[in-house]
């Protein structure tokens, strides 16, 4: 059975809107990437130095970054000599299974939750990534599923940051804790916490600062939040996600490296995939970090944040070649 085939059979068992999710929010990836790898397998034909270099620019181009560009296409050269493979169309099957074995990484990209009480999550990420926009989701999200959520407004500093995630607190239909604008995150946090316990609540997502207007250092701000939840509960927070913004490609990779390691992120969310060409950076980050992608988002719609899933992400790029494969399997079958 060929790879595409098998990938399909594998893709039919989920839920054929979150498949059309993928897709819809890939196509401008798709297009730019996708569609130029094809286009270069039927136009040379020929697997030499000048098939692989074109490769290279056209992966380089779709933020799939440089190493891991390198590493993917020195695999390739390995297969193509293991497997004698002399038309550059039958490469396509290859480089869709080594890109979904790059994505899918060791790690449980599922969200932690507390089996014995309040599942805390805190949200960190640089202004303008979309942060509270993935909370808001992530708050209907969880809603839709039953469980009783309260929203922290830990962005104290951040002008309208406060409003705009009561506005997203009323679309999800939750409740938002909240102190003046200027005031100590931590003890938003801290009576956030306390309100959690008081009203029963399942999760508790915080949102922190993006950055501070004073001299003061955010990873010593991120600290503070950090005692003040776990005093309350030991075992929180449960997951700290960084938002990155897909559309700035390897600038998102920076701040990743930047900011994770030092904070203690446990999972990346990457917003705004429907919107650039440039998805390869999930495969840059999943290969330069160690630290999985958690969530992506997929459009504007509340339903548009999804769990991020390596198969339905090939998939939703190669979902043309996937129509191409099944019609020479039938040619082949009627031979």
């Amino acid at each position: 059975m060929s790879f595409f085939k098998k990938l399909k059979d594998s893709i039919s068992g989920k839920t054929e809107s979150v498949t059309k999710q993928f897709r819809d929010g890939l196509e401008k990836t798709r297009k730019g990437f996708v569609e130029k790898v094809s286009d270069l397998m039927i136009r040379r034909k020929k697997i030499d130095e000048e098939f692989y270099e074109e490769l290279e620019e056209i992966l380089i181009g779709a933020d799939v970054g440089v190493n891991t560009v390198m590493t993917l296409v020195e695999d390739l050269r390995a297969e193509v000599k293991k497997q004698r493979i002399e038309d550059a169309s039958e490469l396509q099957p290859v480089l869709s299974r080594k890109l979904m074995e790059l994505l899918r990484g060791d790690d449980d990209n599922s969200l932690k939750e507390n089996p014995d009480g309040i599942t805390v999550i805190l949200f960190v990420g640089v202004n303008g990534v979309g942060k509270t926009t993935t909370i808001g989701k992530l708050a209907h999200r969880y809603k839709q599923e039953g469980k009783k959520v309260l929203l922290a407004a830990g962005d104290t500093f951040r002008a309208g940051a406060i409003e705009q995630l009561e506005v997203w607190g009323q679309r999800a239909g939750v409740d938002v804790i909240k102190q003046q604008s200027g005031s100590d995150p931590a003890a938003v946090m801290f009576d956030a916490v306390q309100a959690a316990k008081q009203r029963g609540v399942d999760v508790l997502i915080c949102d922190t600062a993006g950055r501070l207007q004073n001299k003061s250092n955010l990873m010593e701000e991120l600290n503070k939040i950090f005692r003040v939840i776990q005093r309350e509960i030991p075992s929180a927070p449960h997951e700290v996600l960084m938002v990155l913004d897909a559309t700035t490609g390897q600038n998102a990779l920076t701040q990743a490296k930047l900011f994770g390691q030092k904070s203690g992120v446990t999972g990346l969310v990457l917003t705004k995939l429907d919107g650039t060409a440039k998805g390869g950076i999930v495969v840059a980050i999943r290969q330069e970090l160690n630290i999985p992608v958690k969530l992506v988002g997929l459009g504007e719609k509340m339903e548009d944040l999804q769990p991020f899933d390596s198969e339905q992400f090939v998939h939703a790029l190669f979902s043309g070649l996937l129509t191409e494969d099944e019609e020479r399997t039938g040619e082949a079958e009627q031979e």
